[in-house]
């Protein structure tokens, strides 16, 4: 295949320079430990290898053992061979083994030891500061849509069936990024078996080995959504707003011929309980793309340097997985140990920055909506006009918000009953309620109502409801009133019209 000559190239490139060390960042092992010793073979070279599983491997030798052992073994006899090494994860923190490794790269590249290349294959971690000098990487990533395509024909053409007309293999590539090599090829062939062809009845199972893709990196979620724009009482702006950027996506190709960029994404900031995470989940229906939810928590990691790891991770995958929304919940706590010290705040800061740098250069069509309650809190860099398209401020709501927001949830749950609500009295009541207070008020004036065994909801239940609760604007109203004055100061957009 193309793209494999294309890497056998540039590996054999790099051996013949005599790079001492050439890193593979890859999940692909197998595949490449193979490209690996074709190249070998190809330029004479023999070739030995070390894993967990099968310990040293030669074709002189075989010998279990740990990592340390193995090159200490193969150290003498090194000249002329290629020394691949997988399984480096749980290595490369061992100081006996980088400084073995640090002495083999240095008489390679001073060439006491000939035609000898070290070849690491793993997914990328943080290198040891030792071995920085000495290594190259090659890193493998994702495919792009050009390349998925090439995979397609050469798959159809290896299996004997019909190359996708081209508006299929668009929609088909598109759908198949972020994806390695392997499973493509797996789900090419699953997505062939029942009829020997690929067509748009593939597509759900293709749709569904992306999520599995998302699961298994344990570091986003993807969020399954029901809620629609029609969903959201008031925030009327942002709404309109949310709809406006929905069909650029819609419309991509078209709009960049017009001069429009791709839009990056929205900092919804504002009140706790008043649909920001409604509007997050509500942009992903409404420009009818997948749902990412990033959790920082689960970016932590204990290993120094695993936190950045993960986090450009997240971003590859949140790349090789656009179109997408990619929502990130209460973004003053992900990054709040920027303006604290500590060993905690040295990670944080670096997660950052790398965040702010993708969010300023990424022209992917991955829309970050993230959503924050304190921007007291953030760092003035991440408000800086062109890291998101537009910052809106939501407010409690208004009278009209409020009964809206009144007949969305009565609506959802006794519609039948809507009409002998007296709802001017209930938004009278409800001054300084958010949304989410009015959402458990109508749930607790329904339960109530049932329980006394009542033919219907009535505007007394609801009353009653009123008066059992206690607001938000009540129980936080120092914090809310200087949230308040903060995004005012800020003259960020209001998002209720």
């Amino acid at each position: 295949m193309q793209l494999q000559e294309k890497l056998k190239l540039e590996i054999g490139r790099y051996m013949d320079s005599g790079m001492p060390i050439i890193y593979v960042d890859t999940l692909e092992i197998g595949l490449y430990r193979s490209l690996i010793q074709q190249v070998a073979e190809e330029k004479n070279r023999e070739y030995a290898s070390w894993s967990l599983h099968s310990g040293l491997r030669s074709s002189e030798l075989s010998l279990g053992g740990d990592l340390l052992t193995a090159i200490k073994t193969i150290e003498s006899d090194l000249p002329g061979k290629v020394f691949i090494i997988e399984d480096i994860s749980s290595q490369l923190d061992k100081p006996e083994i980088i400084s073995h490794l640090r002495h083999i790269a240095e008489e390679i590249a001073i060439g006491n030891l000939e035609e000898c290349n070290i070849i690491i294959l793993a997914p990328l971690q943080t290198i040891s500061q030792e071995l920085e000098l000495y290594i190259t990487l090659i890193s493998t990533g994702y495919l792009d849509g050009e390349q998925i395509k090439e995979r397609v024909r050469e798959f159809c053409e290896y299996n004997g069936c019909r190359v996708p007309v081209d508006d299929f293999m668009e929609t088909l590539s598109t759908s198949l990024k972020g994806l390695t090599e392997t499973e493509i090829d797996n789900i090419l062939a699953l997505a062939i078996s029942d009829d020997n062809r690929l067509d748009m009845s593939d597509m759900p199972l293709i749709r569904k080995q992306k999520q599995q893709m998302i699961k298994k990196s344990g570091i986003l979620e993807m969020i399954n959504v029901k809620e629609k724009l029609e969903d959201i009482g008031g925030l009327e702006r942002l709404k309109s707003w949310l709809s406006k950027k929905a069909q650029i996506y819609a419309h991509v190709n078209e709009a960049k011929k017009w001069g429009l960029d791709v839009p990056k994404g929205v900092l919804i900031a504002g009140m706790p309980g008043c649909g920001k995470s409604l509007a997050a989940k509500a942009a992903s229906k409404t420009f009818d793309i997948p749902l990412l939810r990033m959790d920082m928590g689960r970016l932590m990691g204990k290993y120094v340097g695993e936190s950045e790891g993960n986090m450009r991770r997240a971003i590859h995958l949140t790349e090789a997985s656009s179109p997408c929304i990619l929502w990130i919940d209460e973004l003053e706590k992900a990054f709040a140990g920027i303006q604290s010290g500590g060993t905690g705040s040295e990670v944080t800061t670096r997660l950052f920055g790398n965040f702010l740098t993708w969010m300023q250069e990424k022209d992917s069509m991955a829309f970050v909506v993230a959503t924050a309650n304190d921007i007291s809190k953030l760092p003035p860099e991440l408000m800086r006009k062109g890291r998101f398209d537009e910052i809106f401020y939501v407010d409690m709501p208004k009278d009209e918000e409020r009964r809206k927001i009144l007949e969305i949830h009565i609506n959802k749950r006794r519609p039948q009953d809507l009409e002998n609500i007296d709802l001017g009295k209930v938004v009278k009541e409800t001054d300084g309620f958010c949304g989410a207070d009015i959402e458990g008020i109508v749930r607790d004036a329904i339960e109530e109502a049932f329980v006394a065994k009542k033919e219907r909801l009535e505007t007394t239940d609801l009353l009653a409801a009123i008066k059992r609760t206690h607001p938000i604007s009540e129980t936080m109203k120092d914090s809310l009133q200087s949230m308040k004055n903060t995004y005012k100061d800020k003259k960020f957009t209001n998002a209720s019209a």
